[in-house]
């Protein structure tokens, strides 16, 4: 049997979280990091870390949360995550956030959406196959009226997309959506649920791969465009 030790990372939005897979069992520190997670990441992870009584050099791997989501979060967690991999010479995984907003969902079909600023949403979808996920629309950025369309009806929608842009959202979605979580957010601990078999079967990219998911390259409107 395979016996893991992962630290994880997810810093895409509001949350700056943290956690600590040990062969199953998930440790998990999160908090409130309005656009602070440079000054919050390193010592919420040495925290955790301490608190479980573990050391950094013990880990398997390190996962994080590749984006989408905030320019600066996805930059700060790939940096750090870079930083703490090459130093114990360990690989890393990226999980993408929508997957891992998913993963938190508990329902088979998840339709995730989180606020992308400028009138857009980043929305991807997904239906649960064996112990994983299948995606039905890949990440992508989109105006809250031009999401795409599902199949089907019992879809479990979730992210602040859905709280900033509701409306438009749940009349795309009109009769598909069994419920509606607007204030779920990607977590570290389903990073590291989601890396897990990734890591038990050996793979991982080197330290200097760990790379963000933009989506998107624009970050602010023009003048003429507000």
């Amino acid at each position: 049997m395979v016996i893991l030790n992962i630290l994880a990372v997810e810093t895409s939005g509001d949350y700056c979280s943290v956690a600590l897979w040990r062969d199953g069992k998930i440790d998990e520190r999160e908090m409130l990091s309005e656009q602070r997670q440079s000054g919050m990441l390193i010592d919420m992870v040495h925290g955790l870390l301490s608190d479980c009584a573990v050391t950094l050099p013990q880990m398997d791997g390190i996962a994080y949360g590749a984006g989408p989501g905030a320019f600066t979060g996805l930059r700060v967690a790939c940096g750090v995550v870079q930083g703490l991999a090459a130093g114990i010479g360990k690989p890393v995984v990226g999980i993408g956030t929508l997957m891992a907003l998913a993963q938190s969902a508990g329902a088979a079909r998840v339709v995730c959406c989180i606020d992308a600023r400028m009138n857009e949403v980043y929305h991807a979808a997904y239906e649960k196959s064996g112990d994983g996920w299948r995606a039905v629309h890949e990440p992508g950025v989109y105006a809250p009226d031009d999401v795409p369309m599902l199949t089907g009806a019992n879809w479990q929608g979730c992210g602040n997309g859905f709280a900033v842009h509701g409306a438009a959202l749940r009349a795309r979605y009109a009769h598909q959506l069994t419920g509606v979580d607007d204030a779920a957010h990607p977590r570290a601990r389903d990073v590291a649920l989601l890396s897990a078999p990734v890591f038990a079967a050996g793979g991982g990219l080197a330290a200097e791969c760990a790379a963000p998911l933009y989506v998107r390259d624009k970050v602010a409107l023009k003048t003429s465009e507000r």
